[in-house]
């Protein structure tokens, strides 16, 4: 059965996109060792992203490098779902599924497309409302040396929200990205 993976690179200081979703400061990031971009890549079958994601990239389709233009620097095929509330002006859009509806069932839906294959959350505001409905299996967390300052947090909850999350695995083909592995604590101990 399909998990739900909730994956990302951040700075340093907590940020997946700089202001404005710029992505430019994943240059920064350390080279993942040969064939990792790839495996992680085939993992995937569904991808479940925002609109503002969605605009940011098309708005910035000419400034993004090859790493930052598409899911897993192009490396990814399969099913693009992006929640909005108005799918009707992506509909000329092929490339992606425009759904208006509640998480839930956005990550039921790319269950049943998934197989055997992870859905993959790649907006943090998604998985923040995905961990309020307990949807999240597994973090892949890697970590760019840099620092932002401001853009996307991780996870921001106004008053704050503790989840635990147990180590499952770390990265050893690429330990300079620090690739990390985790799962939520109640979930890692069944």
């Amino acid at each position: 059965m399909a998990k739900v993976v909730w994956g990302f690179t951040c700075s340093i200081d907590g940020f997946i996109a700089g202001p404005g979703h710029d992505m430019s400061w994943m240059e920064a990031a350390e080279p993942l060792a040969p064939g990792t971009v790839e495996r992680m890549a085939a993992d995937v079958a569904v991808i479940i992203a925002g609109r503002d994601g969605y605009d940011a990239a098309a708005a910035q389709r000419d400034e993004r490098d090859e790493l930052t233009a598409e899911a897993y620097g192009g490396a990814w095929s399969g099913t693009e779902f992006i929640l909005t509330h108005r799918p009707e002006e992506l509909a000329d859009d092929p490339s992606v599924i425009a759904l208006d509806c509640h998480v839930t069932e956005a990550v039921r839906r790319a269950k049943e497309i998934a197989g055997e294959r992870d859905v993959q959350i790649i907006s943090a505001d998604i998985a923040r409302q995905a961990l309020e409905h307990d949807l999240i299996d597994e973090l892949q967390v890697f970590v760019a040396p840099v620092f932002l300052g401001d853009g996307i947090r991780i996870f921001d909850v106004p008053g704050g929200r503790r989840i635990d999350w147990e180590l499952v695995e770390i990265d050893t083909d690429s330990p300079r990205s620090f690739g990390r592995v985790y799962r939520p604590k109640e979930k890692a101990q069944q």
